[in-house]
């Protein structure tokens, strides 16, 4: 018997988020005795130690509701990034300041400009909201810019700039960001996802903060859930006008950002020797990962990420389960749109050349069914 109760109609045409098994059920399943997550984009060195230090000796005030406002949280990351406290929000990882974005800025009809394929809450949170997703093609794994700039109409709101883009890691070089931040109108909103900035390692990479004081329709997110390795946790911000930071504030929950969120943060801001750290060894193990793609004569996208994406030349779901019965999960790209790729997070070196040694032996048809 059909339920009678109905869903609001924006919910019927999106699709829930698919969620992989976890890791004791993949073990389990093929019978490892390890297993080693490469598909989320994670640090794959964790966390600051200073945070693991923090764990051990507190915890004793969780009866206590957190700070809404994430005072001492926000008062560190303006010192740090040098911005007004006022401009920032703070969100359950990045992702709710997408949907606090698009709950506050978008009525029905309204539209939001984004690529294919990039970070799907864009276009989920967009549709939740009623509002119509103008889908612009990547263009060899980079956001077409000046494509977007072209579907660009008197219903446009928001757009969205994955930078650097998840999945392909590729980001868009500096003079055609800031060209194009220059060109879009005033009353648009133009979010700069910067996620994996801190991956960063080109000269050729727009630093977007110093443009909020020029562009007051600039809104800049980062998150907590990547480098700084509390994806566990979800804390994220968004660096804004401050006017556009007093509206999302009426819309976002009051207790958004738990305690331990927000400890945690301030701890791990504090230790960049560790960011840095983390920074020289993913750098590593991207260039390890490049000159053996190259030897072996397979095509990937130019990453300044924490991951990459590697065209394989076989069925990537075949690729990936391969991978799973010898110990390493990573992405598929059938679902990202590329169905001969994987994406594979940068792990430590002992990581990467398992990853590569299993690879080879996969495309040379070793044990592929």
């Amino acid at each position: 018997m059909a339920l009678k109760i109905k869903t609001r109609e924006a919910v019927t045409h999106i699709a829930p988020y698919v969620l992989g098994k976890t890791l004791g059920d993949l073990q389990k399943e093929h019978g490892l005795n390890s297993i080693r997550k490469l598909s989320e984009n994670e640090n794959i060195y964790g966390c600051s130690p200073k945070v693991k230090q923090w764990f051990k000796e507190n915890g004793n005030d969780l009866f206590l509701y957190p700070d809404g406002a994430a005072v001492d949280l926000s008062r560190r990351v303006s010192a740090f990034l040098g911005v007004p406290k006022e401009q920032l929000v703070f969100g359950n990882g990045s992702d709710e300041v997408i949907r606090l974005l698009t709950r506050a800025y978008l009525s029905s009809g309204d539209e939001a400009i984004m690529a294919d394929v990039t970070f799907p809450r864009y276009q989920t949170n967009v549709m939740l909201e009623g509002g119509a997703p103008v889908i612009v093609p990547l263009v060899n794994g980079t956001h077409d810019l000046q494509g977007m700039h072209a579907k660009i109409t008197e219903q446009t709101k928001l757009i969205f700039v994955c930078n650097p883009n998840n999945p392909t890691g590729t980001i868009v070089g500096k003079k055609e960001l800031r060209h194009f931040i220059e060109r879009v109108p005033s009353h648009i909103l133009v979010v700069v996802d910067e996620a994996y900035l801190e991956y960063v390692t080109t000269d050729d990479y727009l630093e977007t903060l110093p443009l909020l004081s020029e562009f007051e329709n600039l809104i800049v997110l980062r998150t907590f859930s990547k480098i700084y390795g509390l994806a566990g946790l979800r804390v994220g911000f968004g660096v804004m006008n401050e006017e556009i930071a007093e509206q999302l504030r009426k819309v976002k929950d009051v207790f958004n950002v738990n305690t331990i969120a927000q400890k945690a943060a301030i701890i791990a801001l504090e230790d960049q020797t560790f960011i840095r750290d983390c920074t020289y060894k993913n750098e590593q193990g991207r260039r390890y990962l490049e000159t053996e793609f190259d030897r072996m004569g397979i095509s990937y996208f130019p990453s300044q990420s924490n991951f990459i994406m590697v065209d394989t030349g076989v069925n990537g779901d075949t690729v990936s389960y391969e991978l799973v019965k010898r110990g390493m999960v990573v992405r598929s790209g059938t679902l990202l749109g590329y169905p001969t790729t994987i994406r594979v997070t940068i792990g430590t070196e002992e990581d990467n050349k398992k990853f590569i040694r299993v690879l080879e032996a996969i495309l040379r048809n070793e044990g592929v069914n």
